[in-house]
């Protein structure tokens, strides 16, 4: 029998459209790490409404002016519509800003997931997995050989959205908070180096029972990717590297001062919202502004929290601190890099200038390349390009 859709069973009652989503409800699709979840559905021709998810169920209530949400999700009602149709299309909704999701990325996107219908191992799904860490936090979707989505420095799974969708058709997408950020572990004393973040990778692996796996890695991700190749050549099928963070080359002269410098003075330390907008608005210059505020919500999701300022303090430290030369230095033991690899460069990156490039060829000649006209998010900024160069490349076997 056809719904009206959004037409509402009485004034002030949710659209039929939210109602068929929030009905059709999969607790084992959602993950909400910090217990139960208040995600507020906005539909600005209509009100707002609350979810409220607690263990395995999911009920709707009116949105209370006093009851803060977790997330926020905002659409009009034909968007609404649309996606009890068809929710697959939420994503491209999210990427049109026809869909808003501010706060929590990884709540309001796990509603979406949950509230798909589609079933089968192959569906989105939140979740943590333990680990000999601790528990990390995980999107999977697909079937097929293993690619893991490792994120950049203050980012989250979230960064690697538009590629989960992009290759769940062909592949087992497994996009994952590394430790110290989004919703995953935060040991107050790790190193957050890169043979750490290495390590926690291959826990993963070991905790999901992947033997080997592609790996893709953005910024500071890349460069966990490519310890990982290097450490760990068995785990690894091929590395796709966009925008990595790469040991400096040129004089580094406040190192001195930097290695003087505890990262557990983020326990205290705050930075104000519009420093940390700029900083965002500088890592993807041409991105949407909706995925400039996701961003933004995002990194501010674990900064906030002491344990999230230390690990984002540690991580930026041991980027800058690398070193580029000598016999365990990262420019000669790259020169080792066994598995097939393909990097990504956005020409008008700022973090990581395409000069690099050169640098890389010269010291792994086998290496492929790719240049587009973006920054420092090649999969958020230019997500065709990439996911088709990408997806090319994974396929080429071993």
């Amino acid at each position: 029998m056809a719904l009206p859709w959004g037409s509402g069973a009485e004034p002030g009652s949710p659209p039929d459209s939210i109602r068929v989503l929030i009905d059709r409800f999969d607790p084992g699709a959602f993950d909400a790490p910090d217990g139960p979840a208040r995600i507020r559905l906005i539909v600005p021709e209509a009100g707002q409404w609350d979810v409220l998810v607690d263990g395995s169920r999911a009920r709707l209530s009116t949105a209370h002016p006093s009851a803060r949400p977790d997330a926020t999700l905002r659409a009009a009602r034909a968007t609404w519509d649309a996606l009890a149709r068809d929710v697959r299309g939420g994503l491209d909704a999210y990427r049109a800003a026809r869909l808003v999701i501010r706060r929590n990325l990884h709540l309001g996107v796990a509603l979406l997931a949950a509230t798909s219908g589609v079933q089968g191992p192959g569906r989105v799904r939140f979740r943590r997995v333990e680990t000999a860490l601790g528990p990390l936090s995980i999107i999977t979707a697909g079937v097929g050989e293993p690619v893991v989505l490792i994120h950049g420095l203050g980012a989250t799974k979230g960064s690697f959205l538009p590629t989960v969708a992009a290759l769940a058709g062909s592949f087992r997408a497994i996009a994952v908070d590394l430790p110290g950020f989004g919703d995953s572990v935060k040991p107050l004393r790790a190193a957050y180096h890169a043979p750490f973040f290495a390590r926690s990778i291959v826990d993963l692996l070991d905790a999901l029972a992947i033997e080997r796996a592609h790996l893709v890695g953005n910024s500071m991700g890349g460069r966990a990717a490519l310890e990982v190749g290097l450490r760990h050549r068995e785990r690894v099928r091929r590395l796709v590297l966009l925008a990595p963070s790469l040991a400096w080359r040129r004089e580094r002269r406040w190192a001195p001062l930097v290695r003087l410098l505890r990262p557990e003075l983020g326990l205290l330390q705050l930075a104000p919202r519009p420093l940390v907008e700029a900083v965002v608005h500088r890592i993807l210059p041409i991105a949407s502004e909706s995925w400039v505020q996701a961003g933004v919500d995002e990194f501010l999701r674990s900064y906030l929290t002491p344990r999230g300022r230390a690990a984002f303090y540690a991580a930026a430290r041991q980027i800058y601190l690398e070193e580029p030369h000598g016999a365990k230095g990262f420019w000669t033991r790259l020169a080792g890099l066994e598995p097939p690899s393909l990097f990504v460069w956005g020409k008008e990156d700022r973090l990581v200038p395409i000069a690099f490039a050169d640098h890389v060829r010269r010291a792994l000649p086998t290496a492929r390349h790719c240049e587009l006209d973006c920054g420092h998010v090649p999969q958020i900024e230019r997500p065709e390009e990439t996911h088709t160069e990408m997806a090319a490349f994974l396929r080429g076997g071993d």
